[in-house]
């Protein structure tokens, strides 16, 4: 099963690209996150026709999350328990082929640092820890994918001393990623691939992706049964290079049936 994270920063501006990456890199499950748009508004039709099921949960405007999968879909969760009050789609959950627990990930930005988004981003990191520990408890096959909006270490970033005091690098952002580690979890991409400077995000500003002057913030987290099943995982930059694209790129893995 090929497991590929995305954000697309606007599903309906990015329909052509889209189509396009489903048809040439034929992932079996995608999380997609920034789809900025409600349920209604979302391309279900051309989606569908490509033989994926949809599950949707939208924000106008902003934010908005989706799963698309070709091998099922089931037991669809939206929203991210521990706050009833939050109201951004941010977090849709649900079952994919015959026991993999999914979930499609847009963490909060946090910045600027001094405003009331950062305690925000951090307490949504407690809620997303939370939440993982009780999925680990399933013993089940989790993925847990999306746009982190975290710079893990130095070696994800190309200049360090320029983020230092982005809400993407503070020091409590990456130690609450690292919780998440530290529950079990593995991140797919460093697993197989320990190369430094690879990245997910390239902003539109200053040619930073002419320059491969990026960021890895787009990130798969696999329980002990999901890493078990891991095959191969990477980061297709081929969809940044087009017209008109996603300041992201997708992230991708691969797990193997069970035995």
């Amino acid at each position: 099963m090929k497991i590929a994270s995305w954000n697309v920063n606007s599903v309906k501006a990015r329909l052509d690209n889209v189509l396009d990456w489903l048809k040439t890199a034929a992932p079996d499950v995608v999380l997609l996150q920034e789809i900025k748009t409600v349920d209604d508004g979302f391309p279900r039709l051309e989606i569908e026709a490509l033989g994926y099921q949809c599950a949707i949960h939208g924000q106008k405007s902003y934010n908005g999350v989706a799963i698309l999968s070709k091998v099922g879909l089931s037991d669809v969760q939206p929203r991210l328990f521990g706050d009833d009050t939050d109201e951004q789609a941010r977090y849709l959950e649900a079952t994919v082929g015959n026991d993999v627990r999914v979930a499609t990930i847009y963490l909060p930005n946090g910045n600027p640092v001094a405003s009331e988004k950062y305690p925000y981003k951090l307490a949504w990191m407690k809620r997303l820890k939370a939440r993982a520990a009780e999925l680990l408890r399933t013993e089940g096959v989790v993925v847990l994918g999306g746009d982190y909006n975290v710079i893990p270490t130095d070696d994800d970033v190309h200049d360090p001393a320029a983020w230092v005091d982005d809400a993407l690098f503070r020091p409590e952002t990456r130690a609450a990623v690292r919780e998440l580690l530290w529950l079990g979890y593995t991140d797919a991409f460093r697993a197989l691939d320990q190369t430094v400077h690879k990245y997910t995000f390239w902003d539109y500003q200053g040619g930073a992706w002419q320059r491969d002057e990026g960021v890895r913030i787009d990130h798969l987290l696999l329980s002990p049964q999901a890493a078990d099943r891991l095959t191969a995982s990477g980061i297709d930059t081929a969809p940044r290079a087009k017209p008109k694209a996603s300041d992201h790129t997708p992230v991708w893995c691969e797990i193997r049936d069970a035995a």
